[in-house]
């Protein structure tokens, strides 16, 4: 297991999470050790499928630690974040009490044994040996009220509960937060953070990201397909492909015992990289042999 202090440059950075799986450039690597070494969240934004999650994911590998991913979505609140009581717990103990004729105090109904723990108090009580890596993903998505809410949580790491007081992290987690820009984030918010834009890889970067993933598939293949994905984000498409589509195009293309990409097997694995069928139509009208590259 890697500790966290033996993580000393971004280079090392770069060099454990290639072990672990997953390649990242300089300014990406900076910003995780920069997270992991200073207590600020760090902020990732990019598109769909450019590798924000995985981000979060390699560093709970490497670190041997466990990953607390809180999916945050419209309407979400503090009580799906944080905690909330075992109510059903809480009224079988009273109606035992009531068939034995005791009382159960208030005390004991909302004490430590009945308070269920959700992504932000987990990640705030796991005792190590390495922090917890607590991924806040797409926080875009959930409204003004809940960005408030994380951004007092995150500034004091603790977290009050009336009926138990004030519970403090004893190790405080690695923070990632992710977001796809649907809307913009606060900007009390983001100067609490680092931050970094993750863009799409360049040729060589994505053929040695999809390769590292499959790393039993055709490397003609692999670079083939790398360059169709970066062929197809040139078109004006609804939802452009990033890395992640590329690693699905070339685990299909493997599967089907495709050696060598040309126009026919576009058409019969177009599902696996576009998922909106007037992006389809773009990528056939702009012609499957363009896109293959022959």
């Amino acid at each position: 297991m890697t500790q966290a202090a033996e993580i000393d440059s971004p280079q090392t950075l770069i060099n454990a999470l290639e072990g672990a799986g997953y390649l990242a450039e300089l300014g990406l690597a900076t910003s995780l050790f920069l997270n992991m070494r200073l207590p600020q969240p760090l902020l990732l934004e990019g598109e769909a499928g450019v590798g924000k999650t995985q981000a979060a994911k390699s560093i709970a590998d490497l670190l041997d630690t466990p990953l607390i991913r809180l999916q945050c979505y419209e309407g979400i609140d503090a009580s799906e974040a944080l905690y909330e009581w075992n109510y059903p717990r809480q009224l079988l103990s009273i109606r035992v009490a009531e068939s034995q004729g005791q009382d159960i105090g208030e005390e004991t109904l909302f004490g430590r044994d009945y308070l269920i723990d959700r992504p932000l108090l987990q990640a705030l009580e796991h005792k190590g040996p390495n922090p917890a890596v607590l991924l806040i993903d797409e926080v875009d998505r959930a409204d003004e009220e809940f960005e408030a809410f994380l951004f007092e949580m995150l500034a004091e790491c603790t977290v009050t509960v009336p009926e138990l007081g004030t519970l403090r992290a004893t190790q405080p987690p690695i923070v990632i937060l992710t977001s796809n820009r649907t809307r913009d984030l606060h900007d009390a918010l983001k100067r609490r953070c680092l931050y970094h834009w993750i863009d799409y890889p360049d040729l060589e970067h994505a053929t040695r990201i999809v390769h590292m993933r499959l790393p039993d598939a055709n490397e003609k293949l692999v670079a083939q397909i790398a360059g169709a994905v970066q062929r197809l984000r040139s078109l004006d498409l609804q939802k452009p492909p990033g890395i992640a589509e590329a690693i699905d195009w070339a685990h299909a293309a493997q599967l089907l015992g495709i050696q060598n990409l040309n126009g026919d097997d576009v058409m019969r694995t177009l599902g696996s990289v576009l998922k909106y069928r007037e992006d389809q139509d773009a990528a056939i009208d702009q012609g499957v042999g363009w896109v293959a590259g022959v």
